[in-house]
């Protein structure tokens, strides 16, 4: 086996989150038999191979064909990731999956926001900058001045972006994104348990962002976050969701409340977090109202605690909502969505005219559904209930 069959053989043993001793028990060869086939000292019969590639959930070429690293992403983190290789490993194969099966079904939707970007690229950047993308990007998607977004997923979806919910455990990274000419857009969502679901959506809305105002700056090598960048994919992002006229209407509306259910009320509407909707009062406000300290102080008195900075508060309900958009932990934040709030739609729907139209097999769908081949027949079975 050469160096990148080696490589390939362990990043999808990473991406099933199998240890070499649980592949090699499903591949019914010996712990050191695998190790000496993944670090290149033995080289394999092809039986050997094929049993591999089965637990592996893969097909035998996967361990053979070069998996390379598109140029164009963008994929900082606040921290150091050790993972890192293996989400893009992964993220690249899903996206080559992805765009195999659009092609195979004729399925291709057109980057709808291309020329924007082109645009944009033209401006000095900056806050300004940041909210005219926001409004002009709203207005080309068919969205209305005061309409919130409820399916943030199937919006993008809609405008030639894929959307790639991902599961990573690490609090350093919530997402990334691909550019158009290496098969994206795509934008990579961190759906770890412990992220919120405002979090996704705020994501989802930030890495559209940077595909609109910093194509310049994607470069696969680069591992830093970019302080300006991060910044005014923010505020793109914060105005995407919350444009400004219905932000101030429905603030003003709710103005009979107490600052702590207002602040509430509106969270809820735009689905963003309590501390998203105070960096919006922040940018308005007499900076002697210090609204993050009346904020902190309201809560103190209803709630008889203080909030810590990474924290947010206990939940008021839990049946509905679940979750935030600036912090990390779910379970703290007071009106909380469910996971059925970010939900992809397109590649499932794929998934099925591929299977019945014959274009794929069961575990090829699976494969790129990420699930496993049992819980693949029960969604075929829950399909043939829903026509």
């Amino acid at each position: 086996m050469d160096y990148q069959s080696i490589s390939n053989l362990k990043m999808l043993r990473y991406a099933k989150g199998l240890t070499q001793q649980e592949l090699a028990d499903a591949a019914g060869i010996s712990r050191d038999a695998y190790r000496n086939i993944e670090t290149g000292r033995s080289d394999p019969k092809i039986s050997t191979l094929r049993s591999i590639a089965k637990a592996l959930d893969a097909e035998i070429d996967d361990l053979f064909v070069p998996i390379k690293k598109p140029a164009q992403i963008r994929f900082r983190s606040s921290k150091r990731m050790n993972t890192r290789d293996m989400v893009l490993f992964d993220v690249v194969k899903w996206m080559q999956d992805y765009n195999w099966l659009e092609q195979a079904l004729d399925e291709q939707t057109r980057w709808a926001l291309s020329d924007l970007s082109t645009e944009m690229s033209a401006l000095e950047s900056g806050e300004k900058r940041a909210i005219l993308c926001a409004r002009k990007s709203r207005n080309l998607l068919g969205l209305d001045e005061e309409e919130p977004i409820r399916d943030i997923c199937g919006l993008l979806e809609s405008a030639g972006v894929k959307v790639y919910p991902k599961e990573v455990m690490s609090e350093a990274f919530f997402g990334l994104s691909v550019g158009p000419d290496c098969g994206g857009p795509v934008v990579v969502v961190n759906v770890w348990d412990r992220i919120s679901v405002e979090r996704w959506i705020f994501t989802a809305a930030h890495e559209l962002g940077h595909l609109l105002l910093h194509m310049d700056s994607y470069d696969v090598d680069k591992l830093d976050e970019n302080d300006a960048e991060e910044r005014e994919a923010n505020i793109f992002a914060s105005y995407f969701l919350m444009p400004e006229a219905v932000f101030q209407k429905e603030w003003q509306d709710a103005r009979g409340l107490p600052f702590l259910d207002r602040v509430l009320k509106v969270k809820r509407m735009f689905r963003v977090s309590y501390q998203t909707v105070l960096c919006r009062l922040a940018e308005t406000m007499n900076p002697a109202d210090n609204v993050w300290r009346k904020f902190q102080v309201d809560y103190k008195k209803r709630y008889g605690k203080t909030l810590k900075r990474a924290d947010e508060p206990q939940p008021a309900s839990t049946d509905k909502f679940m979750a935030s958009y600036s912090e990390s932990y779910r379970a703290h934040e007071p009106e909380r969505l469910s996971e059925t709030d970010f939900i992809p739609d397109k590649l499932a729907r794929l998934v099925r005219q591929a299977l019945e139209d014959e274009v794929i097999s069961l575990s090829r769908a699976a494969d790129m559904m990420g699930i496993d081949i049992q819980s693949m027949r029960n969604m075929t079975l829950s399909w043939a209930d829903c026509p």
